[in-house]
C-alpha cells in the first residue's frame, strides 16, 4: 500500500472512506481516471482534518456523479454546467465534489471562463494556489501516486500560500478573497512574490470585477470556518470587506458579536450538517448593527436570493418556539432537555444561544452540550446493539429513546454510610498497690 494511501485512509472518517470507495467504483464502471484533489489533499498533507472530498476525473463527471447517486444515498446539492462539476451530500453528512479535469481560459479579467476538458496535470497547473494543486491517483494501475506539478508539497511544508501563475488574480479576482480566508484558516503566510502580485492586481482594481453572486458564496464559506471574525478582520485590513457592502466597513461589521458566535458554534458537533447551518446565525450576527436599509443593500450587493435572505431575517421568529419550550416550567428532566434540543434545527439552537437573555434557557442549552450529549456519546456501539437486539426491528427507535431517558434521568443512590464504630471505652487506670509493712503490722 502506498504511504499516501495509508495517510489518506488514516485521515478519513469511516463515512468518508465509504464515499471514496463509492466514487472509485463509479469511476471504474465508467472507465475514467479518478484523482483526489484540492482541499482534501491540502488538508491531509498539512495535517488538518479533511472536511470535504474533492474528486477530479478525466471524463464525464456528470455521468459518474449520477452513478454514485443511483447506488448510494447521495443527493445533488449544486451543479455547475460550465465547469462540469457536481456537489453531492450523503445521508451521513459527508460532502463531495466530482468535477471534470479541465482548463479555463478567460477573455478578460473576471469574465466567465471558457472551459475545455484537459488532463489532470493541466488541471492542476490552472488552479489558484500551489497548495491546492496536488492530486492523488485512485486508479488501479497507479493508486497512491502523488501528482504535484507546481511543487505545492514544498509550499505546504513551508506553510506558505503561493499563486500558481502571475495572472491568477487577473483571471479570477475572487482569489483575492480566498487568499485571505486560506491565510486565516491554515495559519500560512503569503509568499513575497504572491504579495507583489496582490499589489499589482489591486492597483489595476481587478477586485471591482468580482461578480456580486461570488460575494454571497464567499460569505457562505466564511460562515462555516472556525474563525469567521478573524477572516472578516483580515478582509477589512486588506480593504476588501467594503466590497461586500459599504455598510460593513467599520464598526457596523460587528466583529465582537461574530467572535461570540464563534464560541457558540464550537459547542455544536463538528459535522457537515451543523457547519452548513451556521449561515443564518452568522449573517444575523454580522448584520446585527445594520439598519433595515443597509441590510437590504447587502442583499442586493451580494445577489442574495429570497430563500437565502430568509435564513437569517426570519431566524428569530423560527427560533422563538425553541426558546419558549426551553423556558417552560414543565421541563424538569434531563431527558426532556436532551430530546428537545436534539430534535431542534441547529441554526435555531445557535440563534437561541446567541440571542436569548433568559437564564434558564441558557443553562439548559449548556447542560445539553456539556453534560447530556457527552453522556450519550459515551454509549458504546455494543451497548446500542444490545438495546436494539432486545427491542426488535419495529421498536428500535422507541428502545433507543427509552435507553437515553433512563441513562440521563436515573439517579445513582448514594450508598448508605457505614454505621459509626462503637465508642471506645477506656479502662480505668489500675489502682496503685498498697505496700505492706511486714508481718505483725497493725493499721491504726
Amino acid at each position: 500500500m502506498s504511504d499516501y494511501i495509508y495517510m489518506l485512509e488514516s485521515h478519513l472518517s469511516t463515512d468518508q472512506n465509504r464515499v471514496v470507495e463509492a466514487v472509485q467504483a463509479a469511476a471504474s464502471q465508467a472507465n475514467v481516471n479518478l484523482f483526489l484533489t484540492g482541499g482534501a489533499m491540502r488538508d491531509m498533507l498539512a495535517g488538518f482534518r479533511i472536511r470535504d472530498l474533492d474528486f477530479s476525473l478525466e471524463g464525464n463527471a456528470m455521468k459518474v456523479a449520477k452513478t454514485v447517486c443511483d447506488h448510494t444515498d447521495a443527493k445533488t446539492v449544486a451543479l455547475d454546467e460550465n465547469r462540469k462539476s457536481v456537489e453531492l451530500v450523503f445521508a451521513s453528512g459527508v460532502t463531495a465534489q466530482i468535477a471534470m479535469s479541465r482548463q479555463e481560459k478567460y477573455a478578460r479579467a473576471g469574465a466567465k471562463p471558457q472551459v475545455t476538458a484537459a488532463t489532470i496535470q493541466d488541471d492542476l497547473r490552472g488552479r489558484d494556489f500551489t497548495c491546492n494543486a496536488i492530486a492523488l491517483s485512485l486508479n488501479k494501475a497507479s493508486r497512491g501516486l502523488l501528482l504535484d506539478p507546481m511543487n505545492g508539497l514544498a509550499d505546504i511544508e513551508r506553510r506558505e500560500l503561493c499563486l500558481t501563475n502571475s495572472y491568477g488574480f487577473y483571471d479570477d479576482p475572487s482569489r483575492l478573497l480566498r487568499l485571505m480566508r486560506f491565510r486565516v484558516r491554515l495559519g500560512f503566510t503569503i509568499e513575497e512574490r504572491t504579495l507583489m502580485q496582490v499589489a499589482n492586481a489591486r492597483e489595476a482594481e481587478v477586485e471591482k470585477l468580482i461578480p456580486p453572486r461570488v460575494f454571497f458564496e464567499e460569505l457562505k464559506r466564511i460562515s462555516a470556518e472556525d474563525s469567521p471574525a478573524e477572516i472578516l478582520k483580515a478582509l477589512e485590513e486588506a480593504g476588501l470587506l467594503a466590497l461586500f457592502s459599504d455598510a460593513l466597513a467599520g464598526p457596523k461589521a460587528n466583529l465582537p458579536g461574530l467572535a461570540r458566535f464563534e464560541k457558540i458554534a464550537r459547542l455544536l458537533p463538528d459535522e457537515a450538517r451543523t457547519r452548513a447551518a451556521r449561515l443564518g446565525p452568522f449573517l444575523y450576527a454580522l448584520t446585527e448593527k445594520l439598519s433595515a436599509k443597509e441590510r437590504q443593500a447587502l442583499i442586493k450587493s451580494t445577489d442574495m436570493r429570497k430563500s437565502e435572505a430568509d435564513t437569517w431575517q426570519k431566524l428569530g421568529a423560527r427560533a422563538k418556539k425553541l426558546e419558549t419550550a426551553l423556558r417552560s416550567a414543565r421541563i424538569r428532566k434531563a431527558s426532556q432537555v436532551y430530546f428537545l434540543v436534539a430534535e431542534a434545527a441547529p441554526d435555531d439552537v445557535m440563534f437561541v444561544l446567541y440571542h436569548s437573555a433568559l437564564k434558564p434557557v441558557q443553562e439548559r442549552l449548556r447542560s445539553y452540550f456539556q453534560k447530556y450529549l457527552p453522556a450519550i456519546q459515551e454509549v458504546t456501539p455494543e451497548e446500542w446493539a444490545a438495546v436494539e437486539a432486545k427491542a426488535g426491528a419495529s421498536r428500535r427507535k422507541k428502545a433507543r429513546m427509552d435507553f437515553i431517558t433512563d441513562r440521563l434521568d436515573r439517579r445513582v443512590r448514594k450508598p448508605a454510610p457505614p454505621p459509626p464504630p462503637p465508642p471506645v471505652v477506656e479502662a480505668p487506670p489500675p489502682r496503685p498497690a498498697v505496700r505492706g509493712r511486714g508481718p505483725g503490722y497493725h493499721y491504726q
